[in-house]
């Protein structure tokens, strides 16, 4: 959708075609990492406002871009996504947003090993952007009043066998299949 007369088009670009130039950066890096066999990935979140208005895309490890109302990634996104998708409306304010996204990513703390424990959000308006460091540290749902505590010596062994084994390798042509 082409910008109005409205936006400044000397000083802003329109943010679709600045994330087709984040896309086509991720495709060159994909060539710069191709010698680490896929093993070096990014899974990116790009958000902004331009003169069309609001828009956030997710660009995938391989490559794949979608533009959609609400995105999660990473290892606690599907925890995220449930808690998004029970709980987005279009007509959310400002405080009701920041409450759910700070829902979503609690989920994906708490439900996974590997998502760290701090909630940060960033809020991007048109002409502003605010950062909300830790927030919130994730808790994990259930402690224990009393954990378990083993002492040395707690495991007794049952029985112990040690077997002595020669091993001899040949190195010859492989084996038929």
């Amino acid at each position: 959708m082409p910008c109005d007369d409205s936006c400044d088009n000397a000083r802003t670009i329109p943010f679709q075609v600045a994330n087709i130039h984040s896309a086509l950066f991720l495709f060159e890096l994909t060539f710069l990492f191709c010698r680490y066999q896929g093993h070096i990935s990014a899974a990116l979140i790009v958000g902004g406002v331009d003169c069309t208005g609001p828009s956030l895309f997710t660009i995938h490890p391989h490559g794949s871009v979608d533009q959609l109302p609400y995105v999660t990634m990473g290892s606690g996104s599907l925890a995220a996504m449930a808690v998004f998708e029970a709980g987005y409306q279009e007509s959310l304010d400002k405080e009701a947003g920041i409450n759910l996204v700070r829902a979503a990513i609690t989920a994906g703390i708490v439900n996974d090993l590997g998502s760290g424990s701090n909630v940060d959000i960033t809020v991007i308006t048109s002409g502003n952007v605010e950062r909300f460091r830790n927030i919130d540290k994730a808790e994990p749902k259930y402690k224990s009043k009393s954990p378990l505590k083993y002492g040395p010596g707690t495991t007794a062994f049952v029985n112990e066998i040690i077997t002595k084994m020669k091993i001899t390798v040949t190195e010859g042509e492989a084996m038929d299949d």
